[in-house]
């Protein structure tokens, strides 16, 4: 089961960002058709926020085909985002880890990490285009 974490810094609401970690499980094979989402009492309650903005997100989900509420059961998912397979992702998840480390290591921190990597996945898609 996913665990639901907010960052005030992500510059997303609490409710895009509940969301977008839905979309990224899934997209990652952390979730799948059938699994459960965490009920909106047990969000409330982990990340102290209003369950509207737990229901809304679901809401979303729900409208874009992604998950499926069952009254008085929960909210399941219903659907999958195409992304890579595990096999694929495992080895790309490692080299990660092993950048990760070379760039604390380097003095970088999370904030530059974060820059470096936007900053060059953004210019590679250009460099793709062009």
């Amino acid at each position: 089961m996913i665990e639901f974490h907010l960052d005030g810094r992500s510059g997303l609401s609490p409710y895009q960002q509940l969301v977008q970690q839905v979309r990224h499980a899934l997209r990652l094979g952390l979730l799948q058709e059938g699994d459960q989402l965490p009920k909106v009492k047990d969000v409330v309650a982990d990340l102290a926020i209003n369950p509207n903005t737990v229901l809304k997100a679901y809401r979303e989900l729900e409208h874009d085909g992604l998950v499926a509420a069952r009254p008085g059961i929960g909210t399941f998912v219903t659907g999958t985002l195409g992304g890579a397979s595990l096999a694929v992702l495992g080895p790309l998840r490692r080299d990660l880890h092993r950048w990760l480390s070379k760039a604390r290591k380097a003095g970088l921190d999370e904030e530059s990490i974060e820059a470096l990597l936007l900053s060059t996945f953004h210019s590679s898609g250009r460099e793709e285009i062009a």
